[in-house]
């Protein structure tokens, strides 16, 4: 199988989808790599460690897909790049389809086959969004007291506080990947974290495992009882590939006081605040009702070459069987993918989606 890696386009988004080891390994097992010039150059991954490894290294962004029998990327597609995608072709990347009608429609359109890695499941975890969930709950606690100075239009909390001063108060909502990363970090810098969930015996692993964190179950009474005295609201909610549900709602915002920060992980999936939308690394965040919003929807890509280091760890052993095996055959061996396959044969082929967006549902079977 010829495996093409194109250079991401999205603004500020330095990560790449294969490292040149991975590479190698793919060319000692037979297969053929393209990997667009600079791609990871960003993060210290030059093109000659790509010819190094076997590569073959192209100038053109379009020869890449063009060449391609699998297009492995990190980002989804932009819109310069639907037209470039074909049928029988595989796209293997993040995808988020629920809150993006205008790409699911227009992937549809190209015939590929467009598997989400936030969509694979293993034993009821998600492999290969872990790694950037991680990332991104660590980053929202960083970015959250950063923005929280007065200097950068915060109330001037101090998270962890100092002697004699109370800590700032941090609110997680959603115990999962993110979450915990959140409040392992917030924790970890002193200030008083509360996690609310849904799930009581995640909720006990929590109580057990975060001993320095109060857990409260997740209800919009408990979530107006906390935001009036909230500094950091860290919205961690994930439902698997469909569109995150608004837990709190512009009137509910007002509760919180002016120069607090709201830091919405789950902006990719649409966002779980009815006020957010997604902004970028060069502008990440805007105010409504007085709030700061850190809403950036490639959040992972600040850190890009730890994320990239993360992602490709996941990522590769299923790379690897996409292309010894036809697509019926890798699930087979790596029933996970089953669950990553979103569009098919232009239909969508993930029920999450479907609903998300009032598509019909098209199950794919292995």
């Amino acid at each position: 199988m010829i495996i093409g890696i194109p250079k991401e386009i999205k603004e500020q988004e330095y990560r790449v989808a294969l490292l040149p080891s991975a590479a190698y390994q793919l060319i000692k097992r037979g297969h053929k790599v393209l990997v667009e010039s600079q791609a990871g150059a960003g993060i210290g991954f030059e093109d000659e460690d790509y010819r190094a490894a076997g590569v073959e290294v192209l100038d053109k962004h379009e020869e890449i897909f063009e060449r391609s029998d699998m297009v492995v990327k990190v980002k989804e597609p932009l819109p310069s790049e639907y037209g470039l995608l074909r049928k029988g072709q595989i796209l293997f990347t993040y995808l988020h389809l629920a809150a993006n009608r205008k790409l699911t429609e227009a992937l549809m359109k190209t015939g590929a086959t467009c598997i989400a890695y936030e969509t694979v499941e293993v034993n009821h975890r998600l492999p290969l969004l872990e790694p950037m969930s991680e990332i991104a709950g660590r980053m929202s606690v960083l970015v959250g007291g950063y923005f929280l100075a007065k200097h950068n239009g915060g109330k001037g909390v101090l998270l962890g506080g100092v002697p004699g001063v109370l800590p700032g108060k941090v609110m997680v909502i959603g115990g999962g990947t993110s979450g915990v990363n959140a409040a392992r970090m917030a924790t970890g810098l002193g200030a008083d974290v509360t996690i609310l969930e849904v799930d009581l015996e995640r909720m006990r692993f929590l109580d057990i495992t975060m001993q320095t964190a109060h857990t409260l179950y997740s209800s919009e009474a408990s979530i107006l009882e906390l935001l009036p005295g909230v500094d950091l609201l860290i919205g961690a909610v994930l439902v698997p590939g469909a569109k995150a549900p608004k837990l709190i709602s512009r009137e509910m915002l007002r509760l919180m006081k002016p120069g607090s920060v709201l830091v919405d992980i789950a902006i990719d999936q649409g966002g779980c605040v009815e006020t957010s939308h997604p902004t970028t690394h060069h502008d990440p965040t805007f105010v409504e009702e007085g709030i700061t919003h850190y809403c950036v929807a490639n959040m992972p890509g600040a850190y890009a070459r730890t994320a990239t280091q993360a992602l490709t760890n996941v990522t590769n052993r299923y790379i690897e069987t996409l292309a010894d095996f036809p697509l019926k055959e890798a699930i087979h061996r790596q029933p996970g993918l089953a669950g990553g396959i979103n569009i098919v044969d232009g239909k969508v082929a993930c029920k999450a989606v479907a609903d998300a967006l009032g598509i019909e549902y098209f199950p794919f079977t292995a």
